[in-house]
């Protein structure tokens, strides 16, 4: 799931993950992190959920992908788009 917030000048971008689905660490990587795993790891919420927020210009499409333990790549369902390899993100 995506939660945003937009100003004039930036979009937040809150990646949001189940507790459970998939187990173990995840992270978020994409065009805003020169896709490098790690950088943008998804920690736990009081809700049981895990997530990251991200911080983009806006105006902007931005390729991303979910990347866990094991070297499992998966996609966002919620994306704006998909281009065939990566979820795509308009902020």
């Amino acid at each position: 799931m995506l939660e945003r917030t937009r100003n004039k000048k930036h979009t937040e971008v809150t990646f949001v993950l189940p507790a459970d689905h998939p187990a173990g660490e995840v992270s978020v990587v994409g065009d805003f992190n020169d896709w490098r795993p790690g950088t943008h790891a998804l920690m736990p919420r009081p809700d049981g959920s895990r997530a990251v927020k991200v911080t983009l210009p806006v105006g902007q499409q931005v390729g991303f992908r979910y990347l866990a333990h094991g070297d499992y790549w998966f996609d966002e369902d919620d994306a704006d788009s998909h281009d065939g390899r990566n979820s795509i993100l308009h902020t």
